[in-house]
Formats: structure tokens, C-alpha cells, sequence
């Protein structure tokens, strides 16, 4: 691998372990339960990501998923199937599913080259065909955007922040910079009433 693609990887690593992590010591319902108005949840992120890279770093490279996802199987991946548990689907059956994904996903960045040719399928016809390198690029950065979103609904969950929140400070400290925070929009809404 070159040194690009070890970055690369190192960085999806980092943000799968973010992800995986964000649902440690919480309750089945917890990590179901839909925390925003969209209904972003933490085991639909995992279920969402893990079908991301076999798409984009397996079957878009020829290398196709050693499982069958059956919300791809029956479509109902378009209907965001892929971003909630049902009921029937356990922790440890999405999240053992993701680690199958890193391993093949890890498989592909050790034995392709970052420009091998790649085509997306659901892409439109002008777009689809790309690169393995762009897929890689496009899961790490799709992978971290998600392991945000985790830390925050984590956050909303049960008050539980991210990895470097207590190197900042203790709980004094944040509360001090929450007031900070709340004082300046309070004065920036008495200063400017239309905001």
C-alpha cells in the first residue's frame, strides 16, 4: 500500500471504531431510538455505513460482498431500510456485519491500486464510472461524517461526549463554557430581535 492509502485507512479505522464505540453501555432501545427529526439512530448508522463499503470498496470494485444485504436484495435500501434496525436485527448481528465489511473493505485497499478503474451503478451514467481511490476517499470521509452524528446523538442519549472531552475539561469547565456559549446568544437575540 502506498502512504496515502495507509492514511486513508487508518482514518476509516479510527472512524469505524468511533462508531462501533458510540453504542457501548447503552440499552437495546437506546441504540434504536430515533434521536432527531429525521429519525437518525445509533445501530442504523452502523447498519448504514457497513452497507456503504461493501457498495463502494467491494462490489464497485468487482470485488462483490461475501453476504447478502436483504434490504439491497429486496430494494428497500431506497426507502432508507438501511438506517434503522428492525426489531428482528440484534447489536451483535449489525455490528459483526460491519466488522465483515471492514475486512473486506481492508481486503480491497491492500490489493487494489488507488487508481483501478471503479464504476458506481446507482450513480448517474455521466458519473459512474470513477476510481477505487475516490470510493476511498468518499467511505472515510462518508465513515467520519457518521461517527459525528454518533457523537452527538451519544451526547443527546445520555449526556456521554467524545473521545478528547474530558483532556478539555471537567464538568465545572463545561458547564462554564455552556453558560459562555448561551450567554452569547442571548445577547446576540436581545442585540439583533429578528434572530
Amino acid at each position: 500500500m502506498d502512504t496515502l492509502a495507509t492514511d486513508l485507512r487508518r482514518y476509516l479505522q479510527e472512524s469505524r471504531e468511533t462508531l462501533v464505540n458510540s453504542l457501548s453501555g447503552l440499552s437495546e432501545y437506546d441504540i434504536r431510538r430515533p434521536m432527531t427529526p429525521t429519525g437518525t439512530n445509533l445501530l442504523g448508522l452502523i447498519k448504514h455505513v457497513a452497507g456503504g463499503e461493501f457498495g463502494y470498496l467491494g462490489d464497485c470494485v468487482g470485488r462483490p460482498a461475501p453476504v447478502k444485504l436483504p434490504w439491497f436484495e429486496d430494494g428497500s435500501v431506497w426507502d432508507s431500510a438501511d438506517m434503522w434496525a428492525t426489531a428482528e436485527q440484534t447489536r451483535e448481528e449489525l455490528i459483526e456485519l460491519y466488522r465483515t465489511a471492514w475486512k473486506h473493505s481492508d481486503e480491497s485497499i491492500e490489493q487494489l491500486p488507488l487508481d483501478a478503474p471503479a464504476s458506481v451503478a446507482w450513480w448517474p451514467a455521466q458519473r459512474r464510472t470513477t476510481t477505487f481511490g475516490s470510493l476511498l476517499v468518499r467511505v472515510t470521509t462518508e465513515t467520519a461524517h457518521h461517527a459525528g452524528h454518533a457523537d452527538i446523538v451519544r451526547e443527546l442519549i445520555d449526556g456521554r461526549a467524545g473521545a478528547d472531552h474530558d483532556d478539555i475539561g471537567d464538568a465545572a469547565w463545561w458547564e462554564a463554557y455552556v453558560e459562555r456559549i448561551r450567554g452569547a446568544a442571548e445577547q446576540h437575540r436581545r442585540v439583533s430581535p429578528r434572530a
